[in-house]
């Protein structure tokens, strides 16, 4: 898969070279990052409806939308797939193939910081804040 997306990546970058009217992707970079990411978000939104409607060819295909969105603003911004499967290398290494990092707010321990504790963070959206105690 990640040939696959390396691939995306290398035509998205060549299309910056076409004419926005002869090419989408063109046009998309043209666009800017703020156009690239709110179709990041619509198509994420897209695949979570098709996923609670359990339409599953639809999700194959808002899934399929979503990875060329998104690769092309990674192309936008300059990063690259391989930045990202190190990424999740790195966060394989740590915590397993199937776990998310918790998310922390900047300034209070990062993601692989020394000390922080995974699953600890109260701002992790996976769950609701526990109630303080008195």
């Amino acid at each position: 898969m990640s040939d696959t997306i390396q691939r995306l990546y290398d035509q998205i970058l060549s299309a910056r070279a076409q004419a926005p009217a002869e090419s989408r992707t063109a046009k998309l970079l043209q666009e800017g990052v703020g156009k690239m990411a709110k179709k990041v978000a619509e198509e994420a939104v897209e695949v979570s409806l098709e996923a609670v409607t359990q339409n599953r060819e639809a999700l194959v295909l808002e899934s399929a939308d979503l990875v060329y969105n998104l690769t092309a603003l990674w192309a936008g911004l300059g990063v690259t797939p391989d930045e990202v499967w190190r990424e999740m290398e790195r966060r394989e290494q740590l915590y397993g193939i199937a776990e998310k990092l918790a998310k922390v707010r900047p300034g209070t321990g990062g993601e692989g910081t020394p000390g922080a504790v995974p699953g600890a963070n109260p701002l992790d959206d996976d769950e609701p804040p526990s109630e303080p105690t008195l």
